[in-house]
């Protein structure tokens, strides 16, 4: 008989996941907060259902959240093509187009999400997006004389002039009495002269007429900080977390005004999230951002930023946060209270050297933003402007900016010529502010920076009978014996009595 073996036949049941199963393991995620996997599995079911409309609508939304806003456009576009009838679909079309600033088409289809989901979820959303759309177009409308007469009144401020920029501004209110960023800059042409009731008063005109306006939120916020008025401070920090500005001009105004107060996470969030849609900025833009990326642990971002800044203004390549010069002893913890008590100075050349060294200082930001440290209501136009160049504003080139930044400039290069900076060499700092001051309201022109420099560490160290010969100092700063002459006997005019 023949041994037949049973055939045993293995029944092989092969597991396939669908992108059902993806989808939902993707929502489990975003239940517990875990937005990567959630991505992770949204993008494995996107693979296995490309024409799924839903599953390219969560992609959309999770990109908007991590500010990846180009993605998050091409996602909800191709969702869009899909199903054209999904409000949410139609809707998170008008988000993804107003945070990449297409605000014509965030318009378009906030309108239609509207028509077609009146009392939809998003609803609030969309009317949001109109009103800001509808701002926007208010402000391109602004006539020419308007904008002709802001920037005569911004270009005073930055001059320093104040007082002047004050008339300008309220001329320009009387004329277009909804001109709203005419207030905004009253309200801080009014600070900077120690008015401080009459700026508060200017934004509270602007925001009972236009509640939203960022530029006015900020202001006060920066007034709060301050006058250390810490109720009205807390008030507005929490109101500004709040804000989710389009327009990069209000994210660069949030972002910095957040930067300033020591807000470096959702500073460093609104700052770099322009940068990321290829926003060109100016030397404060790239100061902030390098401030606040520094202060989160982005570095690499830091760097990158300060880079920006350096190719705008060479004179800032030293002055980076994490900068420390290994040829030279920093000012740090010990120089403090030296620097705390320049700056609380009765004097203006005092506070003046108190701002120098304070940009030196690790301790900048914590130095110039603190209150106590700096009283803006003491300072005269010379300080605000010094304070202004160290925050990083710029100026424009009139023959005084050109001055003052040649002045400016001397004090770098003395820096950059000594080999410490302990307290042994300070006074020689001192003796050149005091200069600065004297010469900048004599309207000295500065016109040599370098040779200006060595004159005053000559005169210095001949002061204090310091072994010393103009032969030395020349060569030191790289000038001729017969131009550092010149700038001796120059500046002998301006020498305190």
């Amino acid at each position: 008989m023949e041994n037949k073996k049973p055939t045993i036949k293995n029944n092989v049941i092969s597991f396939l996941p669908s992108s059902d199963l993806y989808y939902t393991k993707a929502m489990d995620a975003l239940l517990f907060g875990q937005n990567e996997k959630a991505h992770t599995y949204l993008l494995r079911a996107h693979h296995l259902a490309p024409d799924d409309a839903q599953i390219l609508l969560q992609l959309s939304i999770l990109c908007l959240g991590s500010q990846q806003f180009k993605e998050a456009y091409d996602y909800i576009s191709q969702a869009y093509t899909l199903d054209s009838a999904h409000a949410d679909i139609v809707f998170f079309k008008a988000e993804s187009a107003g945070c990449l600033g297409l605000m014509q088409e965030a318009k378009q289809y906030a309108e239609l999400y509207l028509d077609m989901s009146p009392d939809g979820i998003y609803a609030e959303d969309a009317l949001d997006i109109l009103a800001f759309f509808d701002f926007e177009a208010e402000q391109e409308e602004q006539s020419t004389e308007e904008l002709r007469a802001q920037e005569k009144a911004r270009v005073l401020m930055e001059q320093g002039d104040f007082e002047q920029a004050i008339n300008v501004l309220e001329d320009i209110i009387a004329a277009f009495p909804t001109f709203w960023s005419a207030y905004n800059n009253l309200a801080l042409a009014y600070f900077y002269v120690g008015a401080t009731e009459d700026a508060k008063e200017a934004l509270q005109t602007v925001l009972r007429n236009d509640a939203g306006n960022i530029h006015a939120i900020c202001n006060q916020t920066v007034i709060a900080y301050y006058d250390k008025d810490m109720e009205q401070l807390r008030h507005h920090i929490a109101l500004l977390k709040k804000i989710q500005p389009y327009a990069f001009e209000n994210r660069y105004k949030l972002g910095a005004t957040l930067a300033l107060i020591g807000e470096y996470d959702e500073a460093y969030h609104w700052l770099y999230s322009m940068q990321k849609h290829h926003f060109e900025g100016d030397t404060g833009y790239y100061f902030w951002l390098a401030y606040a990326a520094y202060h989160t642990g982005h570095e690499r971002q830091a760097k990158k930023a300060w880079e920006m800044l350096v190719e705008l203004d060479p004179t800032k390549e030293a002055l980076a946060p994490w900068e420390v010069a290994e040829d030279k002893e920093q000012l740090t913890t010990e120089h403090l209270t030296f620097i705390e008590e320049k700056l609380s100075s009765q004097f203006s050349s005092d506070r003046l050297l108190g701002l120098f060294l304070a940009s030196k200082s690790p301790f900048k930001i914590e130095l110039l933003g603190d209150p106590s440290n700096v009283n803006i209501e003491q300072y005269d136009e010379l300080e605000k402007m010094y304070l202004a160049h160290l925050l990083g504003h710029t100026f424009d080139q009139s023959p005084l900016e050109k001055a003052f930044l040649r002045a400016t400039e001397v004090a770098e290069i003395l820096y950059e010529h000594q080999d410490t900076m302990n307290f042994s060499v300070l006074p020689m700092f001192q003796l050149w502010f005091a200069v600065y001051e004297h010469a900048l309201h004599q309207g000295y022109a500065f016109k040599n920076a370098t040779a200006i420099a060595a004159a005053n560490e000559y005169l210095f160290l001949l002061a204090h009978d310091e072994a010393v010969t103009k032969k030395a100092i020349a060569l030191k700063y790289g000038i001729s014996p017969a131009t550092l002459n010149k700038y001796i006997d120059e500046l002998l005019s301006y020498l305190p009595h």
